[in-house]
């Protein structure tokens, strides 16, 4: 169990300009890698700014999961997760564990991923969590709203892989195999704020790293997200107008045999007597991609600290262990 200390001031994330990382000039993007190098080496969390979304996008994917989780109940029960054999739909509030020894985390969320029909080949193969999403019928255009914020997070998500390449002296396309059809799940969250009812040290999200490459989260102005530094200090990761938080999983650890960091955060559900709306999206090369030591960050004697693994299957091993669905 990580017992809740309270955090200090959010002083050393730092908020990186993404504009002349689409610039044709190489200098320019080596650039923008540079900051991402230094950021990653310090906490694995970072803002981006100019990334190219629209605001209104933004704005309307927050005000989607507003409209969703304003309604009743039984609507909400009508895509229950636990009806899905992959945990897509409605997530109720504790049904998911992020830190180990704690009480169920307090959030309350939506979960979709890579939207396979019974036909395709992972489906009739039986990988783990490949399946079809459940989309509500409310609020009105729900899936085509959402699969448009999805599109820019595609984008978003290549581009930041080709600027990690670049990061570690690797080839801008050295990920471009594994990115032609990603690995992605996205959720809408909602925070109640923080019940006095609750049990020792259960707030939003227990603290917990992410387990795949790069996380895209798009937050509201409430607060809640703490991150442990490099001192093992807690910091608030407050909104900043216009951008995204984007932090690094645990397959940028093997990748990098542990030069990057994949640290710990947590949500804190506030007093303020707001909810606290967020959408991440977990975005990874395919399923099938085998994550291993960079060739650039090979260390001496060329045996690396972490052992190779799949993203997929690492991730369905973490679903087993947080969801409580291990054998």
């Amino acid at each position: 169990m990580i017992v809740y200390t309270p955090p200090k001031p959010a002083t050393t994330i730092p908020v990186i300009d993404l504009a002349p990382s689409f610039s044709d000039d190489p200098a320019l993007k080596r650039a923008v890698a540079w900051e991402i190098h230094k950021s990653a080496r310090d906490t694995g969390f970072f803002y981006i700014a100019n990334h190219g979304v629209a605001q209104e996008l933004m704005d309307g994917q927050l005000a989607l999961a507003r409209d969703f989780f304003s309604l009743p109940l039984a609507e909400k029960l009508a895509v229950d997760a636990r009806k899905s054999a992959c945990m897509r739909g409605y997530e109720v509030p504790g049904i998911q564990t992020l830190d180990d020894g704690s009480p169920p985390d307090l959030k309350e969320g939506f979960l979709i991923g890579c939207d396979l029909d019974d036909d395709h080949p992972y489906v009739r193969d039986g990988v783990p969590n490949c399946g079809a999403n459940q989309w509500p019928s409310k609020p009105d255009g729900f899936r085509r709203r959402y699969e448009a914020y999805m599109d820019e997070m595609f984008r978003v998500g290549r581009h930041l892989m080709g600027l990690i390449a670049l990061s570690l002296d690797l080839p801008e396309t050295y990920f471009a195999d594994g990115l032609a059809e990603p690995l992605f799940n996205s959720r809408l969250l909602r925070y109640a704020p923080q019940p006095e009812t609750a049990a020792f040290n259960q707030i939003g999200a227990g603290a917990h790293t992410d387990w795949g490459m790069i996380t895209i989260l798009l937050q509201d102005d409430v607060g809640g997200l703490e991150v442990e530094n490099a001192a093992g200090e807690w910091i608030a990761a407050p909104a900043i107008p216009g951008t995204f938080v984007i932090n690094l999983g645990e397959m940028v650890r093997v990748l990098t045999n542990g030069l990057y960091h994949a640290n710990m955060h947590r949500v804190l559900n506030n007093h303020s007597g707001r909810d606290r709306f967020s959408v991440p999206t977990f975005f990874d090369p395919n399923y099938f991609y085998e994550v291993r030591c960079a060739p650039t960050c090979l260390p001496a004697g060329g045996k690396p600290d972490f052992q190779e693994t799949t993203v997929g299957g690492h991730i369905a091993e973490m679903y087993r262990k947080t969801y409580g669905l291990a054998a």
